[in-house]
C-alpha cells in the first residue's frame, strides 16, 4: 500500500466546530475596519441612514465573496491562501472627491469598474516583479506592514477615533483587559483554545462591556432580517476621465499592498508566493474590485490585520478563511446579525489589535533575521524604508500640499515603505559596485557593492 501524499497545512479542513470559531475570530478581527470605508465615504456625500445601511450590507457581501475567490480560487483567479478581502483604505480620498464633485456613486463605480478590469490585465507583469522582492525588502515590507497599523489598534483602544469620550481611562482600562485575557488564553489554555485566544479575548470582553454601558444594541433592532444587494441600485455607472485616473492611481497602489501581504502570508505559512500564484491572487483583487462597481461597493484588498491573525494563531488553513468568507456573506444577506457585530465596542477590537498587529511587525523581524547586514548597506535600506513608511502614519498631512495623485501614493505608509524598499534595495545591491568600498568599523559602508545581493525569491523557496 502507498502511503498518501502529506497535505500541506495550508490545505488542511479542520473539524467544523474550528472552522466556524476560526472563521468568527477573522471577520471580528476586520470588521471595523471593512465597514469603516462605506461609513466615510458615505458620509462625506450625506448619505441618507437607509443608504449607508445599505453600503454596509453590500460591501459585506461583496467582502465575503471576494475572500472566497481568494482562499479557494477558481481557474486563475485566487492565491489559495488564508487572506480576508475588503475594502481597500488608499481608495477613500479619490472616492469622496469623485462623489462630491458631482460625479456620485455612479462616476464613482463606474472607476472602480474600470480599475478592477485594469488590475486583472496588469497581474501577470507584477507577477513577474516577484525577483524584486527579497527577504530584505519583504520583511522591510512587513515590518512596516504591522507598525503602521498598531496607530489603527491604538485608536480603537481609546475609544474609536471622533468618539465623545475617545482616550478616557475606562477605555483603555477595557482594552488591556482584553489585551490579558488574549494574552492569559494563550499562555495557559489548552492548545484549541489558546488558538482562538482573539475570539475569547473579545467575547470576554463585550461580556464585560455590556454591564457597563460601553455599548448599545438598540440598533439591532432596527436592522431588518433579511437585505439582498442588487446590481446598479444607486443607477447606471458613469464614467469620467479625472475619476479613472485617479481610480487607476489607487489600483497600482492597491496591488503594492496586497503584493506585500501575499507575501508575507506565504512566509507565514510555509508556502512561498511564485510568480503564477502572486498573479492569480492580483487578478482575484481585480475581478473583486470589479463585483464591487457592480454590487454598489467598493475597491478590494487584502487586508493586513488578518495576516497578524494568521502568523498569531498559526492555524495556516485557507479553508478557516474561506469559512469567515462565508460568515461575511450571511452578514451581508442578514442586517441583523451584522449589527450584532457592529455593537462590539471599539476598545474591545483595540485590545485584541494589539496583539494582532504587533504580531506582524515581529514576523517582519522574523524575516529580517534571515538577512545579511555585515559589510553592505542592507541597514540602509531597512532604516530609510522604514522611515519614509511610518511618515504618514506619524505625520497624516505632511503630503496634504502635494498632488492627488501623489498623496495617494505617499499618504499609505505600505505603499510608499514597500516602493522606497525596492527602489533601495536596487540603488545598493543591483547596481554596478564602485571601484573601492571601505567598510567601516561598525559594519556600515562607505561605498557600494554587490556583496548585499540577496538570493531570489524563488531561490529561497
Amino acid at each position: 500500500m502507498t502511503t498518501p501524499a502529506p497535505v500541506h497545512p495550508v490545505d488542511e479542513v479542520p473539524p467544523v466546530r474550528q472552522l466556524a470559531a476560526f472563521g468568527l475570530q477573522h471577520v471580528l478581527a476586520m470588521y471595523a475596519g471593512a465597514v469603516a470605508v462605506p461609513l466615510i465615504v458615505g458620509g462625506a456625500m450625506k448619505l441618507s441612514p437607509a443608504d449607508l445601511a445599505y453600503l454596509i450590507t453590500a460591501d459585506l457581501l461583496v467582502c465575503g465573496i471576494a475572500t472566497l475567490i481568494q482562499c479557494v480560487g477558481f481557474w486563475r483567479f485566487g492565491v489559495r491562501l488564508p487572506i480576508m478581502q475588503g475594502c481597500t483604505f488608499a481608495a477613500v480620498s479619490p472616492m469622496v472627491l469623485i462623489g462630491t464633485t458631482g460625479g456620485g456613486l455612479p462616476a464613482i463605480y463606474g472607476s472602480v469598474i474600470v480599475a478592477g478590469l485594469a488590475i486583472v490585465l496588469l497581474a501577470p507583469v507584477f507577477g513577474r516583479l516577484l525577483r524584486f522582492f527579497p527577504p530584505l525588502v519583504t520583511g522591510t515590507v512587513i515590518l512596516i506592514i504591522g507598525v503602521s497599523l498598531l496607530p489603527v489598534a491604538g485608536n480603537w483602544a481609546a475609544g474609536g477615533a471622533g468618539s465623545k469620550d475617545f482616550g478616557e481611562p475606562k477605555n483603555l482600562g477595557l482594552a488591556l483587559f482584553v489585551l490579558l485575557v488574549v494574552l492569559g488564553v494563550q499562555r495557559f489554555a489548552p492548545a484549541f483554545l489558546a488558538r482562538i485566544a482573539v475570539l475569547i479575548g473579545i467575547a470576554v470582553g463585550l461580556a464585560v462591556a455590556v454591564p457597563f454601558g460601553f455599548t448599545d444594541f438598540g440598533g439591532v433592532g432596527d436592522a431588518d432580517w433579511l437585505g439582498i444587494s442588487t446590481p446598479f441600485h444607486f443607477g447606471a455607472p458613469t464614467f469620467h476621465l479625472s475619476a479613472i485616473v485617479s481610480m487607476l492611481v489607487v489600483a497600482l497602489v492597491t496591488m503594492t499592498e496586497t503584493t506585500g501581504d501575499l507575501i508575507a502570508v506565504g512566509e507565514m505559512t510555509g508556502r512561498g508566493v511564485e510568480p503564477r500564484s502572486l498573479a492569480d491572487g492580483l487578478r482575484a483583487d481585480g475581478l473583486s474590485t470589479v463585483l464591487g462597481g457592480v454590487f454598489n461597493t467598493f475597491p478590494y484588498t487584502a487586508y493586513a490585520q488578518n495576516v497578524g491573525l494568521v502568523g498569531m494563531t498559526r492555524v495556516r488553513s485557507r479553508w478557516v478563511v474561506a469559512a469567515a468568507g462565508g460568515i461575511l456573506v450571511l452578514l451581508g444577506l442578514l442586517p441583523k446579525l451584522g449589527a450584532v457585530v457592529a455593537a462590539i465596542p471599539a476598545p474591545v477590537l483595540g485590545g485584541a489589535g494589539l496583539v494582532m498587529f504587533g504580531t506582524v511587525a515581529a514576523s517582519g523581524l522574523r524575516t529580517l533575521a534571515q538577512v545579511d547586514f555585515k559589510d553592505n548597506h542592507n541597514l540602509t535600506v531597512v532604516a530609510v524604508s522604514v522611515a519614509v513608511g511610518m511618515l504618514p502614519v506619524g505625520v497624516p498631512t505632511v503630503y496634504e500640499k502635494f498632488p492627488d495623485w501623489f498623496q495617494t501614493v505617499m499618504d499609505s505608509g505600505i505603499s510608499a515603505g514597500c516602493l522606497t524598499a525596492i527602489a533601495l534595495n536596487l540603488l545598493f545591491n543591483h547596481l554596478p559596485a564602485k571601484a573601492t568600498s571601505v567598510p567601516e568599523p561598525d559594519g556600515l559602508p562607505s561605498g557600494g557593492g554587490e556583496q548585499g545581493v540577496e538570493e531570489s525569491r524563488e531561490e529561497v523557496v
